[in-house]
């Protein structure tokens, strides 16, 4: 008798390809629909921050890891890459400038197999605990070593340096982005296929139950290990992009307050899925940028944002979207859209009425000099008139009302929504 041998291969993911291919016609295209000079610096740096986003989810999201420290391994990838900047500007370095973000990333992967292993040695929250102390002790070490740290003024370089092939020199910002936009692609998919890998896997197992992972027989600390490793590779590789970028590396770049922003907007965006991290650094980046030159009290906005994410959508802004994609491919997310339009009118009326109390209080204490009348949302408003004060607590007043009473109409409204679609999903499996 012959035997035959039978190949059976996985079906074609047509979707997968769809959102890749999405996300590199996004890349290439965004900066000819945002041509001004600030689009293009923007996009660049939220190119940056989409890796590093993303390579801290593989600690928070995919391991459990609460750092306060990745800054550190994004940041000494700045520094490397700004003193192999100015090797190639001098001439004592034959490297493509296109190849010094590779220089950040194994600098990277060089401090975490360092600090790593120690650090790797405890979870939960012993682990955040020394992360918060070997972030503050690189930091402070950038202030005693100025040799290698530039001091209080950094490290600055030239990014035109080295050959030009096809007469790129990376002097015009549209250069760089598009060199930030393959590093963002290529990070993007390799982190994307880390998830898939056996380690991958095995990170989450190590993150939901380390106790039945040991009992397996893997070690647990050595799979936190080698993640923490790779999720540096990418830090660095982000920090030497900013390196390019900026053209200076200051000691803030490892300061716990750059960590503090790659865990807040991580979180905002969606630890969970993959993409809530790309969410985050694009919040990131608007965040400190725009906010911050509409209003002095932007990080005040952005505490209060973080609050209420915590306390109504702790999985983030990705979590909302992939409820509300449930919920559409149910089609039911008409029922629904008249009381989101009616939430989100009634949350900008609250914000209208704090914000102006807001501005006001930030306005007697930073601007007095200037009077005491300024403008908030069209309106002028008198810092130290009763009347300003009144109507402001009246709209935010108002505004809490009606929006508690809306939620409550929402709630029970999608409510019956998930009920409804358990009934289908049933009826589905029965027919």
């Amino acid at each position: 008798m012959s035997s035959q041998t039978h190949y059976q291969f996985k079906p074609f993911n047509v979707g997968r390809w769809i959102i890749w291919s999405l996300f590199a016609l996004v890349l290439l295209a965004a900066p000819l629909v945002f041509t001004s000079s600030l689009s293009q610096t923007m996009l660049s740096q939220m190119g940056i921050a989409i890796i590093v986003c993303l390579s801290y989810n593989m600690l928070l999201g995919q391991g459990g890891m609460l750092s306060f420290g990745h800054a550190v391994y994004s940041g000494l990838g700045s520094f490397l890459a700004i003193h192999t900047l100015n090797l190639v500007s001098d001439g004592q370095l034959p490297l493509p400038v296109s190849l010094v973000p590779i220089v950040g990333g194994f600098a990277g992967v060089a401090f975490a197999l360092v600090f790593g292993w120690v650090t790797t040695k405890k979870a939960a929250t012993p682990f955040a605990m020394i992360t918060l102390g070997i972030g503050e002790l690189v930091y402070a070490m950038s202030l005693m070593f100025p040799e290698f740290f530039g001091g209080e003024g950094g490290v600055s370089g030239n990014r035109v340096a080295g050959s030009e092939p096809l007469g790129i020199t990376f002097g015009p910002q549209i250069q760089l982005y598009y060199l930030i936009a393959i590093y963002t692609f290529v990070c993007t998919a390799l982190m994307f296929a880390f998830t898939r890998t056996p380690l991958g896997r095995m990170l989450n197992a190590v993150r939901d139950n380390p106790e039945r992972v040991e009992f397996v027989g893997y070690n647990t600390q050595m799979v936190r290990y080698l993640a923490f490793v790779i999720a540096a590779f990418f830090a660095g590789i982000s920090g030497g992009l900013a390196a390019l970028n900026f053209e200076i590396v200051t000691a803030e770049v490892v300061g716990g307050a750059r960590s503090g922003a790659y865990l807040l907007f991580t979180f905002l965006g969606g630890a969970t899925f993959f993409f809530g991290p790309i969410i985050g650094a694009i919040l990131m980046v608007l965040a400190f940028v725009l906010l911050s030159e509409f209003t002095k009290a932007w990080l005040l906005y952005l505490g209060l944002i973080f609050l209420f994410m915590v306390m109504y959508a702790p999985g983030g802004v990705a979590s909302l979207i992939m409820m509300n994609v449930r919920v559409a491919a149910f089609g039911m997310l008409r029922r629904v859209w008249t009381s989101y339009l009616a939430l989100g009118l009634l949350a900008l009326v609250v914000l209208a009425g704090a914000g102006a109390m807001i501005e006001m209080v930030y306005h007697l204490q930073l601007n007095a000099a200037l009077g005491d009348e300024l403008t908030f949302l069209g309106a002028t408003l008198n810092a130290r008139s009763p009347n300003s004060w009144v109507g402001s607590i009246f709209v935010m007043l108002t505004g809490l009302g009606l929006f508690e009473v809306a939620r409550r109409h929402f709630l029970r409204e999608w409510n019956e929504i998930q009920t409804d679609i358990e009934k289908e999903i049933k009826r589905r499996e029965t027919a």
